[in-house]
């Protein structure tokens, strides 16, 4: 049998692979633009092509319940350079800003409430969350309205100084754990990247917060908000997507594990 004979549709073996591929190439396109994001109760499309383009990764007009516009979410952009070298005079102006938000997060970046650590996070971490509080992309009872008043180089200075600070201990430390399963393997089966891959640990991705000394019930909090969408400020759905898949009990174990844990570097200032 020659190839033109093989590779026509007069051959009955090449039709049905031929429409067993279009079949199969039309049901996926069915699935995944259409039918899953449809499925997705916390987003109202305008219509087919706003739900396409929603799969797609495309900006798009969605609706949130009862018609109103769907909640702001993050338009920040990150690269590993974001405010990578800061200036000793951005330093010095953060640190003078800084003193407003000594009340919740600590004189030295330790709080010592419930108010996440800041001392030594990454800078592109403080920026991100500053601007998307500015922005409405996250809300917050007492940082928005702090947030609504700085200038986008208060934003930079405050993240530069608190990024310069040392790593230091929790000031309500709590006995170290040993890792758990959901941070060092993740779930694999129900989509769940091992914590450490974005927190540190195993990698660190670009926004992604180091976690070690962090208050627990912060961090549990900040997992069931993202779990439930109350907070959709993460890039592409990544957190949200992670804590819905996530069970009760891995939460706890998550955030107890990174309460637990020590600073993974401690900046000694000579």
């Amino acid at each position: 049998m020659s190839a033109r004979e093989i590779f026509s549709f007069r051959n009955p073996y090449f039709s049905a692979s031929v429409g067993i591929t279009v079949a199969l190439f039309l049901l996926t396109a069915l699935g995944g633009f259409i039918v899953l994001p449809y499925a997705q109760p916390q987003l109202k499309f305008a219509g087919l092509w706003d739900t396409i383009c929603g799969a797609a990764g495309l900006p798009r007009a969605s609706t949130a319940e009862g018609g109103q516009p769907a909640a702001h979410t993050s338009r920040v952009v990150l690269t590993s350079t974001t405010l990578a070298r800061a200036s000793q005079e951005s330093i010095g102006r953060g640190a003078t800003l800084a003193q407003r938000c000594a009340i919740c997060h600590g004189p030295t970046g330790i709080s010592q409430a419930d108010s996440p650590n800041l001392a030594g996070q990454y800078a592109s971490v403080i920026y991100k969350e500053l601007l998307d509080f500015r922005s409405g992309a996250r809300t917050n009872a007492v940082m928005s309205p702090f947030a609504q008043n700085l200038s986008d180089q208060d934003i930079a200075d405050l993240a530069a100084y608190y990024a310069y600070l040392p790593r230091l201990p929790a000031f309500h430390p709590e006995p170290q754990l040993a890792p758990t399963r959901i941070v060092v393997y993740g779930a694999p089966l129900r989509g769940i990247a091992p914590c450490g891959s974005c927190h540190g640990s195993l990698d660190n991705k670009t926004g992604s917060p180091w976690l070690e000394g962090q208050s627990a019930l912060y961090m549990k909090t900040q997992l069931q908000a993202f779990a439930s969408g109350e907070r959709r400020n993460d890039i592409n759905q990544q957190m949200r997507n992670i804590a819905r898949a996530m069970t009760p009990q891995e939460i706890e174990e998550a955030a107890s594990y990174y309460a637990s844990q020590p600073p993974e570097f401690i900046k000694v200032v000579e």
